[in-house]
């Protein structure tokens, strides 16, 4: 099934303009993520270490973001957040046009960070209000394959600004990327803004969040599952690369393997997870995780490089099944178990772990892999075990993750 097909599938036909949206959302990150860095080093006299540490600057920067917008979102809806940050994301990108001081690159890296956290926390309540209960799952589902369809073309897109080298290739990107965004601003006039009806219970504001200790439980789950979401960036590629020493194409092969995998596969498994109760799904996620660590680090001392690139890339197949398990299913229990009133505060600081996840992931994983294969591996194998943990007990304490998939 063809990206196109996603876009027009019965149950998202009804919403075109939003999943356009998505799609065009999709394409220009999976454009720019994996060239960012080359961009800056071919278009500015920064180093390696200068450009990092502002892209870093930038990111921790926009931490705040995401929590702070919450209330804006149960205020005002969710559709005009989102919107803006539309617009903060084509100025960020606009900006990268000129930027050529460490300071700038940062500046801009902060409205892009800043745009994205925001983009995920209004997502989610707009997902939640356009989708009937018991279709969140499949609605999850099927924009996730449409966003990692859209990752795929966009990394495609990319490799040809690579392969041309050129300042002008590079630039030719940005431009589109920051483009991709004022056409998402204007896709989004016509979806309906999810917001709170007149009546509903909003006392307590962010107090009432962070004392709700059943959903600060499954926040913790989040934290757990996005750890493991961010290896896919920052572990796999690198160990398969420098510290096994496979082919430089094996990185890419892993990458494909996982978009492939959840683009064509996520609306399929969906279906076929209808009945399951939802912990129960999510242990499964995180035992898929832990599964494909081990295998990982079953790789390490192989002396047959293709014995090697096939257990590797078994690894990740089992990897990949534990985030087509996992995340829709995620996504719908953090949705599901805030109340309307403050659904924008309560999926902000959920969304506010997986930001936090990749804060920390880039530091904590790489000092793993610098200390030696047994300890990435067997760390994440924990930190999947404690993710299995709190999958278990939200499945006691959480009506929403005691549901079955597909049920009212």
């Amino acid at each position: 099934m063809t990206l196109s097909d996603r876009v027009t599938d019965p149950l998202l036909a009804p919403h075109r303009r939003f999943v356009a949206a998505i799609v065009i959302d999709s394409i220009g990150t999976g454009v720019f993520v994996p060239l960012s860095m080359l961009y800056f080093l071919a278009t500015t006299s920064l180093t390696l270490v200068q450009v990092g540490a502002a892209l870093t600057t930038g990111g921790l920067l926009a931490l705040p973001a995401g929590p702070l917008v919450g209330g804006l979102v149960d205020r005002y809806g969710a559709k005009p957040v989102l919107q803006a940050a539309n617009l903060a994301q084509a100025l960020g990108f606009a900006g990268y046009l000129i930027a050529g001081q460490a300071w700038q690159i940062a500046l801009c890296a902060w409205l892009n960070s800043a745009g994205r956290a925001v983009f995920f926390g209004c997502y989610g309540v707009t997902v939640t209000a356009l989708a009937e209960p018991g279709q969140r799952e499949r609605w999850f589902g099927l924009l996730g394959s449409v966003r990692n369809l859209g990752y795929a073309l966009g990394g495609l897109l990319s490799a040809v600004a690579v392969t041309i080298g050129t300042q002008g290739g590079y630039a030719s990107i940005v431009v589109v990327n920051a483009l991709s965004y004022i056409a998402a601003f204007a896709l989004l006039q016509a979806v309906p803004n999810a917001r709170r009806k007149p009546g509903q219970d909003a006392v307590g504001g962010w107090p009432r969040v962070l004392r709700d200790r059943r959903y600060l439980s499954l926040v913790a789950h989040q934290l757990c599952f996005a750890v493991s979401l961010f290896a896919l960036n920052i572990a796999i590629p690198v160990y398969a690369v420098n510290v096994l020493g496979l082919p430089g194409w094996t990185a890419g092969a892993v990458f494909t393997l996982n978009t492939l995998m959840i683009g064509f596969g996520q609306g399929v498994v969906v279906r076929w997870l209808s009945g399951q109760i939802r912990s129960r799904v999510l242990v499964a996620g995180h035992a898929c995780f832990a599964a494909g660590y081990l295998v990982f680090l079953a790789a390490d001392g192989m002396a047959a490089p293709t014995l090697a690139i096939a257990v590797v890339l078994l690894g990740t197949g089992s990897y990949t099944f534990g985030e087509i398990l996992g995340g829709p299913v995620t996504a719908t229990v953090a949705a599901e178990s805030a109340p309307d009133a403050l659904r924008g505060r309560y999926l902000a600081l959920n969304q506010l772990a997986v930001t936090v996840a990749g804060t920390i992931a880039p530091v904590a994983l790489s000092g793993l892999l610098s200390t030696g294969a047994a300890a990435i591996w067997l760390t994440l194998v924990g930190v999947s075990i404690l993710g299995a943990t709190f999958a278990t007990a939200i499945g006691r304490a959480v009506p929403a993750a005691q549901n079955r998939i597909g049920g009212v």
